[in-house]
């Protein structure tokens, strides 16, 4: 059950990121010449690039948090019996 809440919020922070339009407007100088000098295919495949580019680490990260999630009381029951006995 925890772990759906989990991914839950993970999808919804997904959305609300993904879903900004003011981060979308910002770009590099570079990227907007090409852009605006560009057929229609050309601004497809940036697109393409750019979800490429970006949709491994997301993964990544995401998997690196849920390890760290399920594994978080894994030391837990070893530090509770050394300071029992203060």
């Amino acid at each position: 059950m925890k772990f759906l809440k989990f991914v839950i919020l993970g999808m919804v922070g997904l959305a609300v990121v993904a879903g900004s339009l003011p981060a979308s407007a910002q770009s590099c100088a570079l990227c907007y010449t090409q852009a605006a000098s560009a057929t229609q295919q050309f601004i497809q495949g940036l697109r393409s690039g750019i979800l490429i580019l970006i949709i491994p680490p997301f993964l990544m990260w995401s998997a690196a948090l849920v390890v760290i999630y399920r594994r978080r009381n894994h030391f837990r029951g070893d530090e509770a019996n050394t300071y029992s006995s203060w």
